[in-house]
């Protein structure tokens, strides 16, 4: 082979590494400052999020930290550009200690006193209101990557279900939550919550770790302003089944569905 030759296939896939180097730049940038992917694994958002949702998590909603980058590599501390989240966000954050990013509904902001009796959330001394809303049914089956069976607060033949409520947070956000029954985390003491920190709580409520429980005890407990991620605004796309490409699992119902 002549020299000739060699230098349009050299040319050539020069320039196809340039064009992934770029594209990988652009995704990273993409990323980093506007959108993050997030798939659901667990059942701890039920049913305003479902395993095996895929959503975007809009990183412009609170600012910067140093989370905002992947592995948690931008160098700088604190927030740049930084937004207040609103009580109600369904909210991507850093876990305080064990480095996982979680996705919970915020509940109580600094200076808030947060107490949980018999499954009623009290702020403040107030309740936040639960109106019974029919139940919630799924097959009682493996569910996404991780196989896991769902919580049930009584089974019908096949089927799962759990009581749902509509509760209404102060600044009236009503959102809907499920309820099993009688669980340790159905009464809490009362939280006070530092400055600067967040309280956060699953929608499904007997089926979740989150500031409820401390983190001596391997739950969420209070999270920094800084460990703040993103909001959850919209599902893109939703699987019921193991593998994304499942196709016959897709559930078409959820594409682009707001979360609330």
């Amino acid at each position: 082979m002549t020299t000739e030759e060699l230098e349009p296939k050299q040319e050539g896939l020069f320039e196809t590494v340039k064009t992934v180097v770029w594209a990988l730049l652009i995704a990273g940038i993409f990323r980093t400052l506007f959108f993050q992917p997030f798939f659901i694994p667990s059942g701890s958002m039920k049913d305003t999020l479902l395993v095996g949702d895929f959503l975007f998590v809009n990183k412009m909603a609170y600012g910067y930290s140093q989370y905002s980058c992947p592995f948690g590599l931008c160098p700088f501390s604190g927030r740049i550009l930084g937004g207040e989240p609103a009580r109600g966000d369904v909210v991507v954050f850093r876990h305080p200690t064990n480095n996982q990013d979680y996705i919970k509904r915020l509940i109580g902001l600094p200076g808030d006193r947060v107490q949980v009796k018999d499954s009623v959330i009290y702020i403040n001394g107030e309740a936040a209101p639960q109106v019974p809303d029919g139940v919630f049914r799924e097959v009682f089956e493996p569910q996404g990557g991780q196989g896991r069976l769902p919580a049930c607060e009584y089974r019908e033949g096949n089927d799962c279900v759990k009581t749902r409520y509509i509760e209404t947070l102060p600044g009236s956000v009503s959102h809907s939550i499920l309820d099993i029954g009688l669980r340790a985390t159905d009464n809490t003491p009362v939280f006070t919550v530092p400055e600067g920190e967040y309280f956060f709580m699953g929608d499904n409520r007997d089926n979740s770790i989150d500031s409820r429980v401390p983190q001596s005890r391997n739950g969420v407990g209070f999270v920094p302003y800084e460990n703040l991620i993103g909001r959850a605004d919209r599902v893109v796309f939703s699987s019921a089944g193991k593998r994304m490409f499942y196709f016959w699992t897709w559930r078409s119902d959820r594409f682009f569905k707001a979360v609330e």
